[in-house]
């Protein structure tokens, strides 16, 4: 008898290396496939940067306080990040979504407004994508392709001993911003005629609902002329992106919690919802700040 073999065993992480093995190149230009934030390929004078990722409600938005435009904006947003963490600057999207019929053309115009607002601020162009029919509510997919230069693409698995590891803004935000918004909306569900107490954590929702990809990061290291050895986004949390850098790397890390920046709003709320500030930094995730390593003369 076949041995099943449970995903939650082996988890994300391992059943994306059980995927990749045996995979062969069979294209010249095929520099990097899977196992970094984007793939690249070899366009000539510079690398093409390829990354994909989907959204499904349910289970990475609640559409109970989440807004459509929101929602869209994030979207993008989530998939430059996967650009910049490359060092790469993003040029185009596109976009799928499946629908269910409870999603009128007014809905769906107000999740697009999102995508628009997104790529006007990022500067990229929506070029195609696909919608279709979906009995499981709503459903994502955006991918983004982005262009570096061939000595400027930065890698997960570039660490060296003594490098500095940096992170582009403070961490665990939007982690407690999602706390934040379960809490109002299991108040909401148990006296429906109150109104959301958002408006002393606006910070934190916000980073929730609307993050922002560090490309301006990308453009500050250029003009420093500063190319990091290894980077990749906080998209599952300081821990999880560390172990990512030292797996790769072969490598490990030491990180000091006075050195670890943290909003004081976000410290203050951790400790009311009574967790660990540092357990929201670690383990949050969704913030997309850029986590990098340095040489210390740079």
């Amino acid at each position: 008898m076949t041995k099943r073999t449970e995903i939650s065993e082996i988890g994300e992480f391992g059943l994306i290396d059980r995927l990749k093995s045996g995979l062969v190149k069979r294209q010249e230009s095929s520099v990097y496939g899977i196992g970094d934030d984007a793939a690249v390929i070899d366009a000539g004078d510079y690398y093409s940067l390829i990354t994909s990722d989907m959204l499904l409600e349910g289970v990475h938005f609640d559409l109970s306080y989440t807004p459509l435009k929101h929602l869209g904006y994030k979207s993008v947003a989530v998939n430059v990040s996967d650009i910049t963490a490359m060092n790469g600057i993003p040029r185009q999207i596109t976009v799928n979504v499946g629908l269910s019929n409870r999603f009128s053309v007014e809905a769906v115009e107000e999740l697009y407004e999102g995508i628009k607002v997104a790529c006007e601020h990022y500067r990229v162009d929506l070029v195609g994508g696909d919608t279709t029919a979906s009995h499981a509510g709503l459903i994502i997919s955006v991918t983004a392709l982005g262009t570096v230069e061939k000595d400027k693409v930065t890698y997960r698995s570039g660490a060296r001993d003594k490098d500095i590891v940096c992170v582009t803004g403070d961490l665990g935000a939007a982690y407690m911003g999602l706390n934040i918004l379960a809490r109002e909306k299991s108040a909401w569900q148990g006296n429906p005629g109150m109104q959301p107490q958002l408006e002393t954590h606006s910070y934190m929702v916000g980073r929730q609902l609307r993050p922002e990809a560090r490309l301006d990061i990308v453009f500050d290291l250029a003009e420093a002329g500063v190319v990091p050895t290894a980077m990749i986004d906080v998209s599952d949390g300081l821990a999880s992106e560390l172990f990512h850098l030292c797996k790769q790397s072969n490598l490990g890390v030491a990180i000091f919690e006075d050195k670890v920046p943290m909003d004081a709003q976000m410290f203050e709320t951790a400790v009311e919802f009574k967790l660990d500030p540092i357990t929201a930094v670690l383990n949050g995730g969704e913030d997309y700040e850029l986590l990098f390593t340095i040489s210390q003369d740079d």
